[in-house]
């Protein structure tokens, strides 16, 4: 489990189809890797398969056809949580790191010190939102602002558009998104006694 708070950014070095190699470029300076770990990159859970020249995964063709890491560019950064230790603080929401589905990047504005993202995700998602509840976008937890169908937007502070990916986001890209476990839970009950 994940909470959405990000604790480093990675930098894409290789990518081979189903086999991904992130250098870290910020944060987890004096913790070491364990393989078989868990970490959410850009909000998917992968596992750890080798650390030695950097943080390796495999790919499954289920992420591959459910997020949006197959097209990662060499370079690009992505964002890094490791999963929450039981003693840790909870500062997010619940996140299980199993992306739903991917979004696009609609605008992006400012207003006074926030930057305001409009994302759109896929119709049949839109159940899973509220105004004002949470959703996770590249593996970092937001709040949902001026929801219209499946179209939403997330007012974000400058702590966190520096201390994440969102500041290389460009209209038209694509974001992995992850609903509300809530959400999707009361959905499925209502949708069985409807």
């Amino acid at each position: 489990m994940f909470t959405g708070i990000i604790e480093g950014l990675g930098r894409v070095v290789e990518t081979k189809g189903r086999h991904l190699v992130i250098d870290i470029v910020r944060g987890f300076e004096n913790e070491p890797w364990k393989l078989g770990e868990s970490v959410a990159v850009n909000g998917c859970c992968l596992t750890v398969v080798d650390y030695k020249n950097g943080l390796e995964f495999d790919l499954s063709p289920e992420t591959l056809s459910r997020t949006s890491l197959g097209q990662l560019k060499i370079d690009a950064q992505v964002n890094l949580e490791r999963a929450m230790r039981a003693d840790g603080r909870f500062g997010g929401h619940i996140v299980q790191g199993h992306v739903d589905a991917t979004g696009t990047v609609v605008s992006i504005t400012t207003n006074d010190n926030a930057t305001i993202f409009r994302f759109k995700a896929p119709q049949d998602f839109g159940r899973y939102m509220i105004d004002k509840g949470s959703i996770t976008i590249d593996g970092i937890s937001l709040t949902i602002v001026d929801l219209q169908d499946a179209s939403f937007d997330v007012w974000v502070i400058p702590h966190t558009l520096q201390g994440t990916n969102l500041g290389d986001r460009k209209i038209g890209e694509m974001v992995n998104l992850e609903f509300d476990v809530i959400a999707k839970y009361v959905a499925r009950m209502t949708d069985r006694v409807g």
